[in-house]
């Protein structure tokens, strides 16, 4: 029963740090990258749908990006969802069967405010990492409670506990350190 706790915890707290992990792809550096748009919702039809559902996103050159929709009545709803995006910074052009993007050169400025959200997702996902590991020490409490496992059992299942949040949060540091680099780089 603990390692069925440990073994789901661990499996919880990888999802977690690959969710933040996604959460700073979406985070622009000074180089156009389609995982930006992947979860830009786009109104098809009444119904919110991922622009990566709808059309193909490709970066042809270092800040441009090429949209080719799979449905060219789509064009509207998907240029519109771009005007829409916050810091963005650069504007649609429609040519009837494609969108492109010409992204501009991030500013210094522009650059630190990127490099404070990152810190702020990287924020979220530790405490997501956290609240799985109080899940999981509940349970484990409660299994000593029920008397499932001795007292010393559980000490160790949360030593073990301590050290997979530690190695977790310490993945999510990593991925931080990274992402600021890549967004300080001129």
């Amino acid at each position: 029963m603990i390692q069925e706790i440990l073994s789901d915890c661990k499996d919880k707290m990888d999802k977690a740090v690959e969710s933040t992990r996604e959460d700073f792809a979406s985070v622009r550096t000074g180089r156009a990258n389609p995982a930006m748009f992947q979860k830009v919702m786009v109104d098809y039809y009444g119904t919110p749908t991922p622009l990566g559902q709808l059309g193909g996103i490709q970066n042809p050159e270092a800040r441009s990006i090429l949209i080719t929709p799979y449905d060219k009545s789509a064009l509207k709803a998907i240029e519109t969802a771009l005007q829409a995006m916050p810091n963005l910074g650069a504007q649609p052009n429609n040519d009837g069967s494609v969108i492109r993007l010409n992204l501009p050169e991030l500013t210094e400025e522009r650059r630190k405010e990127y490099v404070k959200l990152t810190r702020d997702k990287a924020e979220h996902g530790r405490v997501s990492v956290r609240n799985i590991r109080r899940k999981a020490k509940e349970d484990l409490e409660a299994l000593k409670k029920d008397g499932g496992a001795g007292e010393d059992e559980v000490e160790r299942a949360e030593k073990e506990l301590e050290s997979i949040t530690k190695l977790h949060i310490d993945k999510i540091d990593e991925s931080l350190k990274n992402k600021e680099a890549e967004l300080l780089e001129v």
